[in-house]
């Protein structure tokens, strides 16, 4: 586990995380998404600059007006929408998404900010290759919420954890982890806004340590 703190505390923070050559071909990556698309970016980010051997296939977003999209174009990266709201069932919504990621060659799923439950369907589809990143240091608030579960809790330390994805929801095992401190002006806001600084620095790096079976 990484123990990054925040700007405030210089002494406790780790240093950045170096680049990891995890092969030779670059692995390809299936990004789901349903809000603003800051860790896609980050992903995009981590690539360019070396950190992180990959290639961002395609994106699915679930969410109509998601800001994503718009990231996705930035980089060039195509951009399947499936509105949950039109299927019956959180299963054939999985296997549209399965239709897709074959499609796009993908190898490893990562779900950055993806608000929906996958089922077996997906998850057996790509067996320990579906990635997740959760804003709280797991086992601890697990499910929808988790930045209101540690400010209700009054807990003063909290963070994020890169998973992999099994059936039942935020269990998988765990890749990397940072903590951030709870303040004690903090609100939902002002706390996730420093927790998704750090989901940003290790969710590229946990991509790299997966695939790389170092994790």
């Amino acid at each position: 586990m990484t123990l990054p703190l925040d700007d405030s505390t210089p002494s406790l923070v780790s240093p950045s995380l170096a680049p990891i050559s995890t092969q030779n071909s670059p692995l390809k990556l299936g990004i789901l998404a349903s809000g603003s698309g800051s860790n896609f970016e980050a992903i995009a980010k981590s690539i360019e600059n070396g950190q992180l051997n990959a290639q961002l296939q395609v994106l699915i977003y679930n969410n109509p007006q998601a800001k994503v999209v718009e990231r996705a174009a930035k980089w060039n990266v195509p951009a399947v929408l499936y509105n949950h709201r039109d299927f019956n069932s959180r299963e054939e919504l999985d296997t549209q998404i399965i239709h897709s990621l074959q499609q796009y060659s993908v190898d490893w799923v990562i779900m950055a900010g993806w608000m929906r439950i996958v089922t077996p369907v997906l998850i057996d589809a790509f067996p320990d290759k579906i990635i997740n990143i959760h804003p709280s240091l797991l086992p601890s608030f697990r499910g929808a919420k988790a930045v209101e579960q540690a400010l209700a809790a009054g807990v003063k330390i909290t963070g994020c954890t890169v998973h992999v994805v099994c059936e039942e929801v935020d269990t998988g095992k765990i890749l990397l982890q940072a903590a951030v401190p709870v303040l004690a002006n903090d609100t939902v806001e002002t706390l996730h806004d420093r927790i998704q600084v750090q989901e940003h620095r290790i969710l590229p790096q946990a991509i790299a340590l997966a695939s790389a079976n170092l994790v």
